[in-house]
């Protein structure tokens, strides 16, 4: 069984040493093959703050490794370089592309910017994002789990989060469940959570998974929530076909990651 890391919001410029340390046990004792890093990687887009983030991703030792720049990846301070070069740090580290993808014999994860320059906070997706993504969704091979990957969350459980919705999330979702995706994953508001779409959202059609990350490293913590990192382990034969999504809490006490959420995420397949 394969197993993915996801890692959100660790906001380097704010992380804390023992929780790092315990993220970097975890993943040489359960050896994930793909770290997905969904966003807002630093606290103040610093070029020092990246190489600090970059140095860590490299400590962990995870062979595949997609990333994603959130809205604190943009320089906020500087408004020259966030109007005319809002990537160049980001880019300069974790290049030489924003958007990404990641394939192995048993994934398809699919990186999509919702960062926008203009904007200092909240997240959109375009119409060609979401196109972009339908057509490389629709290359995967029968087996593969399909993620796609966003910062902003396309859902979230309270009405005090909605603002935080990511812009144009209904079409995106809606068209990327059709063509087959499984799972969008996200980050951004530092709550960890995971929901069926075909619930909330009406004539969904088949099961689209959303699942939210906290922060991983960073002492910018919610009250509600400890430091997180979500684990998804796949066996592409398995009947009905599913992954096992796990959540991973920080414990204080004890200095280490221990899971405090299992749950198996049945997939519905398209029918091509």
């Amino acid at each position: 069984m394969s197993c993915l890391l996801h890692i959100s919001d660790p906001h380097f410029g704010t992380q804390q040493r023992d929780v790092l340390q315990a993220l970097v046990d975890l993943a040489r004792q359960h050896q994930p093959v793909v770290l997905v890093l969904s966003g807002d990687i630093t606290q103040r887009a610093y070029l020092s703050q990246f190489r600090q983030a970059r140095a860590f991703c490299d400590r962990l030792e995870i062979p595949g490794l997609l990333s994603l720049p959130g809205n604190h990846d943009i320089s906020l301070f500087n408004p020259y370089q966030r109007l005319f070069n809002p990537y160049g740090n980001y880019l300069k580290v974790f290049g030489p592309l924003v958007e990404t993808v990641v394939t192995t014999p048993w994934l398809q994860v699919i990186g999509v910017k919702t960062t926008r320059r203009w904007r200092h906070k909240n997240g959109e997706v375009g119409a060609e994002q979401i196109e972009r993504v339908v057509r490389q969704l629709q290359t995967a091979g029968p087996q593969q789990l399909r993620v796609v990957v966003v910062h902003q969350p396309v859902w979230v459980p309270r009405a005090e989060d909605e603002h935080d919705r990511l812009r144009n999330w209904e079409p995106a979702v809606r068209a990327w469940a059709s063509a087959g995706a499984d799972i969008v994953m996200g980050g951004h508001i530092h709550l960890p959570y995971v929901c069926d779409l075909s619930v909330p959202v009406p004539g969904l059609g088949r099961r689209l998974w959303c699942v939210q990350a906290g922060t991983a490293l960073s002492s910018r913590v919610r009250r509600e929530a400890p430091n997180s990192v979500n684990m998804l382990r796949y066996a592409a034969a398995g009947q009905p076909p599913a992954c096992q999504f796990q959540r991973w809490d920080f414990s204080a006490a004890s200095r280490q990651f221990g899971v405090v959420s299992a749950t198996e995420l049945l997939l519905d397949r398209p029918q091509r």
